[in-house]
């Protein structure tokens, strides 16, 4: 049974993966490093309007090939319909590199020879598909080639006759409409009598129409915008929108004023410029989030306009993009930095809002012990090379209860279990690895992470960093201050790289084990700017400590993850009464426990008492059981 009606939007037209240079100030020839997002005009609004609570599609092609792959992926993260999206099995996805050299030029070059999204045809275009939508938003790209054209041009006939909203993003890149070469894809403005003639063609089949100074300039044909708007009201009813950079955006329901400033306009956010690639995008997306929601004029810009500017204010396109908690903040609460990217609780909204993900249980078995199985291995007079087999006999008991279910995960380390970490992105496994020194206090980083945390730009992104850190309100001071140093170092660098934080801390290691502790300790690392992902605590003593804690994390952090109980290698009984303490969190989402289901087996399988196949089967048992008490208690 088709659905019918369910979608706010669809958008048509380009989707490629954007590599951004991730040096600033630099030309593209010097560019070192890239970061990987997806981009495209249509696939950016339809992935920002999703973020801003708006049930969004996309109309593209991507080829049958990695990057076409990583467009799915990232838009079925974003939460976008994807059933518009062909699978060219013929073509490349298209590519766009891009840099940022300063706040005037952003280089970026166009790879969309024979793209898989230029071969859109009219038989990629579904009556039904567009049948469930309110809007259909088409961009001007879309137009210069025949056959895409035929496509955006069919899908704007089914949407009048059905009297669907539609709206014209002008998006004009003379590069992609060959009226330059290669070299000249930053270039926002050449004149153009056929693109001019193309683009009047089709005004009258819009209800709204949004484009910068320059796209209108095109569109009416002449290079005075006020006569460009004009010129394109002779030809359409449809409500124009004149983007403004800067100055924000006047828009025209009717006849067109003497200047700008009389047309209806929103507020207006004078932030520090970072990157003006994909604002427009962004704008659109706010745009059409007021719109579509019924909102006056006023409104829909000031969404659209905080949209703009938060946008410029980061790196990348997509991943600039607001959710709608973060952009109710900003316009509640309004610029407290300019910087915006360097506003602490500003970023953190970002990040923990479109991270992606709901998780409401995470149940983990932990076998990044280094130091315990070394010194098994030792004991047994066995060589360290064996503690990798055992590692992998962890893996597959962990694989075993799983079952590809989504509320399981491991925490292994790159020492003895680099192969373990490489294949477990093949299962849908939560994944988190050790990024300290084991046993080190105060706390070091590993080999894989470095001194300066610089490792971690070669961590996957669905790797989670786990720290373990010894602390305690009792320690002295110099060792609180180095502490606290390499933690918000850490914390730091895994924002910079988007990798989540798991945050383990141990109060007991000199001291007897105390619930205030724990809540003093915690207080304390918030206080000093972090904000963990997940914590990995120590069982509390009493009930009504969890729901102090649940009020501490969710004042500082109302969009913590939440917290995973650790085991300390002590038996099943114990382990369920802890359980069942932990019942009177909402933040507490599991555990993560390792010796109390794998100490005995490892013992015997060292010293060659049992098989593999025993020790794998006794594991699986053991986590099973687990599992089995905490879903009881919970």
């Amino acid at each position: 049974m088709k659905k019918v009606g369910n979608l706010d939007l669809i958008t048509i037209g380009r989707s490629s993966v954007d590599l951004y240079g991730s040096q600033i100030g630099g030309r593209l020839e010097d560019m070192r490093s890239f970061q990987k997002y997806i981009g495209g005009s249509p696939t950016n609004i339809a992935a920002c309007s999703a973020r801003l609570g708006l049930k969004s599609a996309v109309i593209t092609r991507v080829g049958n090939e990695h990057m076409g792959r990583f467009i799915l992926e990232e838009l079925k993260k974003e939460k976008v319909n994807t059933e518009g999206v062909r699978v060219d099995k013929k073509r490349l996805t298209a590519l766009v590199i891009l840099g940022i050299k300063n706040q005037n030029n952003f280089p970026l070059i166009f790879y969309r020879e024979n793209c898989a999204d230029m071969a859109l045809s009219t038989n990629d275009i579904n009556e039904n598909f567009i049948s469930r939508a309110k809007c259909i938003c088409v961009t001007g790209t879309h137009l210069s080639n025949a056959n895409v054209e035929g496509a955006t041009l069919k899908a704007l006939s089914i949407a009048k006759k059905l009297k669907k909203k539609t709206v014209l993003d002008i998006d004009f890149r003379p590069n992609l409409w060959g009226l330059s070469d290669h070299n000249d894809g930053e270039n926002r403005f050449i004149e153009s009598r056929h693109v001019t003639k193309k683009l009047q063609k089709t005004l009258k089949l819009f209800d709204l129409i949004v484009g910068t100074e320059e796209e209108f300039h095109i569109a009416g044909g002449i290079n005075n915008t006020i006569k460009a708007l004009k010129n394109v009201r002779s030809l359409t009813k449809a409500v124009l929108v004149c983007k403004r950079g800067p100055y924000g955006a006047s828009l025209f329901e009717n006849k067109i004023k003497s200047n700008l400033e009389k047309g209806i306009t929103g507020k207006n956010f004078k932030i520090d410029v970072f990157n003006v690639l994909g604002a427009g995008d962004g704008f659109m997306a706010g745009l059409l989030r007021g719109w579509l929601r019924n909102n006056n004029w006023e409104t829909c810009l000031d969404y659209a306009n905080a949209c703009g500017a938060i946008a410029v204010s980061r790196h990348g396109c997509t991943p600039s993009y607001p959710s709608w908690k973060e952009l109710s903040f900003f316009l509640k609460r309004g610029i407290k930095n300019h910087i915006l990217r360097k506003d602490q609780d500003l970023e953190n909204i970002h990040w923990s809002t479109t991270r992606g993900g709901n998780i409401k249980k995470n149940l983990i078995l932990a076998f990044d012990h280094r130091v315990q199985f070394e010194e098994l291995a030792k004991k047994n007079n066995i060589p360290f090379e064996r503690i990798s087999l055992f590692k992998n006999l962890c893996f597959k008991a962990s694989l075993k209860v799983a079952n590809k279910k989504g509320e399981f995960g491991i925490i292994c380390d790159d020492l003895y279990g680099r192969e373990i970490l490489h294949k477990s992105s093949d299962y849908n496994l939560w994944i988190a690895r050790p990024a300290e020194l084991p046993k080190s206090f105060p706390v070091e980083f590993g080999n894989d992470v470095g001194e300066n945390c610089y490792g971690l730009i070669e961590w996957p992104k669905n790797h989670i960093v786990k720290l373990l850190c010894f602390y305690n309100p009792k320690d002295s001071k110099d060792i609180k201050l180095q502490q606290e140093k390499n933690l918000i170092s850490i914390f730091k660098a895994c924002r910079q790289n988007n990798l989540e934080f798991l945050l383990e801390i141990i109060t007991s290691r000199e001291y007897e084990k105390n619930d205030e502790d724990i809540l003093k300790v915690i207080d304390r690392l918030y206080r000093i700017g972090i904000r963990p992902d997940w914590w990995k605590l120590e069982p509390l003593k009493e009930k009504e400590n969890w729901l102090k804690l649940d009020k501490l994390i969710v004042e500082w952090d109302q969009f913590c993850r939440g917290i995973l109980l650790l085991g300390l290698d002590k038996p099943m009984r114990q382990l369920s009464r802890s359980f069942k303490f932990a019942q009177s969190s909402k933040m507490v989402k599991g555990f993560a426990v390792g010796r109390s289901i794998f100490g005995e087996v490892a013992e015997k399988w060292f010293s060659g008492k049992i098989s593999d196949s025993e020790a794998t089967k006794v594991m699986s048992d053991n986590f099973h059981k687990l599992c089995a008490i905490w879903n009881k208690n919970n």
